[in-house]
């Protein structure tokens, strides 16, 4: 059986090493006071701790100055490491951007850096923010605290389900709407109404104080107010907001209206997925007054932006009023990055 020598606290002491050294440091020097005290013989301490002979004469020649501290790993950084290629400017603009933008990340960053002119990778981008994080010149704003869910579907026997063979092409042949809660303070719940456009993903959003269908009709003339479209068919879910005076003047305009199935929010992803975005890049990081008519300013703002400013992956970083300018150019626009 072998036993592990370990040197005494005065040996220790003897090297004039201030901090407390690592258990590898101590076991490295058992080693080398162990050789010292039997003979000397490298091929027998070798086989008493069980190490190549290799290693042992590395730490027994990096120990010839007597200092405890040799015996410490080394720090294996490079001596030269890659140092950042892009400028003071580049990186103030990405800052500025991100700033105004929070919850955009480097790909819409880096196209909304060539409209302006600033050629840059997305990877640079990334390093850019990473730099700045790790600096702490960029701290991700804190939540607002707003919560936001949508409403539960409910039975609805006499609506129409969408039949399976309609396949929106055309901007307008589908706009998918829901609602959305939203509770900034203690006791205040507003509905936030969403309009999404399954093929260009334009978004019209509007808050009301309660989510009726007095108000989704009224929502419905806004919708077409705004959407630079016509549009021909909505779908929304089984809320009672979407029946009475909503269906009646979808069916006064000429609207297809279609109505999802009970518990399958997944067929409206789009207006689902739609409420996800403006309540984190919105909501959970814009101070609002929540006042109706101040707080539909901002959302007309935001809306703008997200229509005309906010790159779309899933348009191939386009804006989706780029889309639809491409769209009515003749050409089909393309979602390849």
């Amino acid at each position: 059986m072998q036993t592990q020598w370990v040197p005494e606290a005065r040996q220790l002491a003897r090297l004039g090493e201030k901090r407390e050294p690592s258990r590898a440091a101590r076991t490295r020097l058992a080693w080398l006071e162990w050789h010292r005290a039997h003979g000397g013989n490298a091929a027998l301490t070798c086989r008493h701790f069980g190490i190549s002979r290799q290693t042992f004469y590395r730490w027994r020649r990096r120990f010839r100055g007597g200092e405890l501290g040799q015996l410490e790993d080394r720090s294996h950084r490079p001596r030269r490491r890659r140092q950042p290629t892009w400028t003071a400017a580049q990186a103030q603009a990405v800052l500025v951007l991100r700033r105004q933008y929070p919850r955009w990340g480097k790909d819409k960053l880096a196209v909304l850096l060539a409209r302006q002119g600033a050629h840059l990778s997305v990877s640079m981008v990334g390093r850019i923010l990473a730099q700045a994080k790790a600096s702490r010149r960029l701290l991700e704003p804190r939540r607002t605290g707003v919560s936001a869910s949508r409403r539960r579907p409910r039975p609805r026997p006499w609506a129409v389900r969408k039949p399976n063979d309609y396949a929106p092409s055309r901007p307008g042949d589908l706009v998918q709407v829901d609602t959305l809660d939203l509770r900034p303070l203690p006791g205040l719940v507003l509905k936030q109404f969403t309009a999404r456009d399954v093929v260009s993903r334009w978004d019209v959003l509007e808050a009301r104080s309660r989510a009726t269908s007095t108000s989704a009709a009224e929502f419905l003339s806004t919708l077409q107010a705004r959407m630079p479209f016509p549009v021909r068919a909505v779908q929304v879910d089984g809320g009672s907001e979407f029946a009475a005076d909503f269906e009646h003047a979808c069916q006064s305009l000429g609207l297809r209206l279609f109505v999802l199935p009970p518990r399958s929010p997944k067929l409206n992803g789009h207006v689902e997925r739609a409420n996800r975005t403006h309540t984190e890049e919105f909501h959970e990081i814009t101070p609002c007054d929540w006042r109706l008519p101040a707080l539909n300013r901002d959302l007309r703002l935001w809306e703008r932006t997200y229509n005309t400013v906010r790159p779309h992956q899933a348009l191939g970083y386009r804006t989706p009023l780029e889309f639809l300018q491409e769209l009515q150019r003749g050409a089909p626009p393309s979602t390849e990055v």
